[in-house]
């Protein structure tokens, strides 16, 4: 299982119980407040991230080579998709775990991902041959 499945609502649960004994109410509400902007500062950049993925073709990178230099092993699926502004080609069958997607860019270049979990564990860069 998990760790922060359980570790952040407890830790929320525990600021809010300290704030609500420290400060009473105001503090409560005080906390609370701070957490709802959390959530909705990390809403809103899903939102943004997705609606720019939706305006460009599947699996299109401007540059393989770039996204392949600035990919980091353990980065989540959302980061990715903000890199490339782009959703990936699905390379494995849906709910197969590890999962598997592709970027192309204009050259032919592509870059595989694998993600374990949600997040990135392994990539490979693939260059068209070259040309006489």
């Amino acid at each position: 299982m998990n760790l922060q499945r359980i570790a952040i609502p407890l830790l929320v649960i525990g600021l809010l119980a300290f704030a609500a004994r420290q400060y009473g109410w105001p503090g409560f509400f005080a906390v609370s407040g701070g957490l709802v902007f959390w959530l909705l500062l990390h809403w809103t950049r899903m939102l943004t991230v997705m609606q720019r993925a939706a305006r460009r073709p599947i699996g299109h990178v401007d540059s393989a080579v770039m996204f392949n230099a600035r990919l980091k092993p353990g980065v989540n699926l959302m980061h990715v998709i903000a890199m490339t502004r782009s959703l990936g080609e699905r390379l494995s069958a849906e709910g197969e775990e590890p999962e598997r997607y592709r970027w192309t860019d204009n050259g032919g270049s592509t870059v595989s991902v694998t993600l374990q979990g949600g997040r990135v564990s392994t990539w490979e860069l693939q260059r068209p041959p070259a040309q006489d």
